[in-house]
């Protein structure tokens, strides 16, 4: 019998790669909604039924996050973890946490805080934005008759299923702490993204330089949310991603 693992965010992107990965394993799905038998019906950032949800658990992969309220999520779900006894927390983050000034980036890194400091045993791996979410970055600026292209703006996308499966191998070891990032394996200028993008649907558009403005601005331009050396490669190329998608 293997050790029970709790699983939040669960019916998102990540967990639609992560879950199939955990086939054999004593895995409970915590969802605001109960689908099926494997789910437990909790809501992280009221705390209501999570202490019912992490009752039993040995590890929590924790997915679950937003635009909002990740740090009050975090907050709740480590606090019924520290009374359940659990013994190692997994947490998905994002690269630049502790060094881009957006409030949602912010969020992420009060959440890894309440982890690191909640006095259980605990792995946080930052990732790269997804392939997922920088196809539907560029395509919604794509369909602008003129593009933006913001100057110094890069970004190393890794694929979902990469992320995954490193979280899968976290959640199977030791805790860890902070362990290396995960990112793509190359880096791209964001126009280089949006014309690989027109390219693959037979578009064209004029683009026009930009530059952004203020701390966020000089944060993206120094490279604030890569990490150029040290960190873990996923194997699936933006390329082959952007062909598959073309074709969906």
């Amino acid at each position: 019998m293997t050790s029970p693992i709790l699983v939040t965010g669960g019916t998102g992107l990540l967990g639609g790669h992560l879950l199939p990965l955990l086939e054999g394993h004593d895995v409970r799905v915590l969802s605001r909604r109960t689908a099926d038998r494997t789910y437990v019906t909790g809501d992280l950032l009221t705390g209501e039924g999570v202490d019912a949800a992490v009752a039993g658990i040995d590890t929590i992969v924790h997915l679950a996050g937003g635009q909002k309220g990740d740090d009050v999520a975090t907050r709740n779900l480590v606090e019924a973890a520290t009374r359940a006894g659990v013994r190692h927390v997994v947490y998905i983050s994002v690269i630049g946490a502790d060094r881009v000034p957006l409030g949602w980036l912010r969020m992420k890194l009060a959440a890894e805080r309440a982890i690191a400091e909640s006095g259980l045993p605990w792995t946080t791996l930052r990732a790269a934005q997804f392939h997922d979410l920088v196809y539907k970055t560029v395509r919604a600026m794509a369909k602008l008759p003129v593009v933006p292209v913001p100057g110094g703006l890069r970004f190393q996308p890794v694929d979902a299923g990469d992320v995954a499966a490193r979280l899968v191998e976290l959640a199977l070891g030791e805790p860890a702490g902070l362990v290396p990032d995960l990112a793509g394996p190359t880096v791209y200028p964001i126009g280089d993204l949006i014309r690989d993008h027109l390219k693959a649907r037979g578009k064209r558009r004029p683009m026009l330089p930009v530059r952004m403005p203020g701390k966020v601005g000089r944060a993206y331009r120094a490279g604030a949310n890569l990490t150029l050396d040290g960190a873990t490669l996923g194997k699936r190329t933006w390329e082959e991603f952007l062909s598959e998608a073309a074709t969906s």
